[in-house]
């Protein structure tokens, strides 16, 4: 198939005819016409052997030309639709006569056989509407003047056509295997894992293959541009090139092609080009495009849970950039496991763990009509936020640490649901009471300040002197001591600051003493203990435990401290 500019073709024909040679490509030709871009200046000339892109606006139909030389030669053509459905019509026109009908030998004039050529319809080979990726291929084609008509009927758009005269030894496009489905082998909540067969253009002809992956939650996609079409800012992939000017179907930076090959990099791959109508950019879809090399088995991540994807992959040729679509398919991710809602039962106390930056769900629905609902709350480790919602209504949003009370207004048949969110330092356990009555109270009051001060001017040899603070309330204290190493440092004491563990872990040995004080001037509400019977320079750690009427303990904040060595 010898293509040529249009005005030189009808120079050149009656040269041509008297030409007698086989029906295949002047390579030398071939690879010249390539790198004279001027050469294709004129974009109505398809070449042979090469995918050329271009441009349609709406409504307005275009043209292209080749001539195939000699009869019965092989002939190929695809037209690939990116972002919209095409018509589009292959026919053929016979080849004027080379002389005149006196057979004088002379060509005739110019313009007498323009008018020959373009005045007949010509004989329809093939047509085709949508916007699949559609062929015509014939293993005996007649010479002739052949011509391509598309239109574009729903909106401005580009395409991509490729001929050539010579689709066996070509075969730019890789082949599909006998099963081209994507299969689905593996579903989780956020992660989906993809197979399929390899290309036999790969796997046979040993030509450089990649895939390429796209993930999206419209549809599946019939074409590789019309991904790269959804990729970019605009519409189409490219600025539509002003009316009248004709782009060289090999500058294929107008296009918005890379030079260079990008594969393996998940990106929006396309430039919008200097030329044309500029237009509003639109927001950037929910589209992925992973190319991942000669794998045939993916596993595609960070998805959402109970969403439905569709995944497409393309077998692409990295040396020619031509690819083909394997059969897409969907999948919905797994559902995200339901959380368990703990019923609280009131007046009894509930232990509660969560993992690290998770949350777990209380509920809590009195049996009984009440005037105010108390919930208290014992964070054993770090902080953890609350919230209380009543009926679907926001009543309480707070962060705890150690032991709060909140009391809330209550409603008849009134439900409570309690979400209870984690640390992000690591997982957390708490204690939690919910109650209708009032007096009803299993946690022991503290207060602000939970430190045990130790008295440094009182230290001897063989005791220490602390202090703490107590409350209004009368409550029991317990005090426990024990030998630790020299080297025990603050972040060991902070490993054992779980305030929820009581006095009913510690050995007996470590037992200094229990007992009761209160005082109703909270200014006068502390107490001192001095420890006796302690070794000589030896580090010791010191316990206070609070413990409620209900039984309940509350951990005081751990201390540090260490008798003299010298007396």
């Amino acid at each position: 198939m010898l293509l040529l500019h249009f005005p030189l073709l009808l120079l050149l024909l009656p040269l041509s005819s008297r030409t007698q040679k086989l029906p295949t490509r002047d390579e030398e030709l071939f690879q010249m016409q390539i790198r004279d871009k001027a050469f294709f200046h004129d974009s109505s000339v398809i070449p042979d052997g090469a995918e050329i892109s271009s441009y349609l606006f709406r409504d307005t139909p275009k043209r292209y030309f080749f001539v195939v030389e000699e009869d019965n030669t092989p002939l190929a053509v695809t037209v690939t639709p990116c972002d919209a459905p095409l018509e589009w019509k292959l026919s053929v026109q016979e080849l004027p006569e080379e002389t005149s009908g006196e057979g004088s030998g002379e060509p005739e004039p110019l313009e007498q056989q323009k008018q020959q050529i373009t005045n007949e319809e010509g004989t329809e080979l093939f047509s085709y509407k949508g916007n699949d990726v559609e062929y015509f291929v014939s293993s005996s084609s007649p010479s002739g003047l052949y011509q391509l008509d598309l239109l574009s009927t729903e909106k401005d758009t580009h395409f991509k056509v490729y001929a050539t005269t010579t689709p066996e030894s070509d075969q730019p496009y890789p082949e599909l295997p006998y099963d081209p489905r994507i299969d689905v082998t593996s579903l989780g909540r956020t992660t989906v894992t993809l197979a399929w067969k390899p290309s036999p253009t790969a796997s046979l002809l040993k030509q450089p293959i990649q895939y390429c992956i796209v993930i999206n939650k419209e549809h599946n996609f019939k074409s590789l541009c019309a991904v790269e079409a959804k990729l970019s800012s605009d519409d189409a992939f490219m600025m539509a090139p002003k009316p009248g000017l004709d782009f060289s179907p090999f500058d294929f930076a107008h296009f918005g092609f890379p030079s260079d090959n990008n594969s393996g990099k998940e990106r929006g791959f396309l430039k919008s080009s200097k030329f044309g109508r500029q237009t509003p950019s639109k927001p950037r879809v929910d589209l992925h495009k992973i190319c991942i090399g000669n794998k045939n088995i993916f596993t595609v991540s960070d998805l959402k849970p109970d969403t439905q994807y569709y995944f497409d992959m393309f077998a692409v040729n990295t040396n020619t950039n031509m690819s083909t679509a394997y059969v897409g398919t969907f999948a919905r991710t797994k559902e995200e496991a339901k959380q368990k809602t703990v019923e609280l039962k009131d007046g009894k106390v509930t232990d509660v763990f969560i993992k690290r930056k998770g949350a777990k769900f209380l509920r809590f629905a009195p049996v009984s009509s009440h005037q105010k609902v108390t919930f208290s709350i014992h964070s054993c480790l770090d902080a953890i936020q609350i919230q209380v919602r009543r009926d679907g209504k926001l009543l309480l949003s707070q962060s705890v640490e150690g032991v709060r009370q909140f009391q809330l207004r209550g409603k008849a048949k009134a439900k409570y649901l309690i979400r209870l969110k984690g640390s992000k330092k690591g997982a957390s356990m708490l204690k939690i009471l919910a109650t209708t009555r009032p007096n009803k109270q299993s946690f022991p009051s503290l207060p602000e300040d939970t430190r045990i001060k130790a008295f440094d001017k009182l230290r001897t040899c063989s005791s220490v002197t602390v202090a703490w603070l107590g409350t209004q309330e009368r409550n029991k204290f317990c005090i426990y001591k024990r030998e630790v190493d020299e080297n025990y440092n603050e972040e060991q004491k902070k490993r054992e600051q779980n305030q929820c563990l009581g006095p009913d872990t510690r050995k007996k040995s470590e037992k200094v003493l229990c007992k009761y004080f209160h005082s109703q001037n909270i200014q006068k509400a502390v107490t001192t203990e001095t420890i006796r019977g302690l070794q000589p320079g030896k580090s010791y750690l010191l316990d206070v435990y609070v413990i409620g009427h209900g039984g309940h303990s509350v951990k005081y904040q751990s201390k540090l401290v260490k008798t003299r060595k010298f007396c």
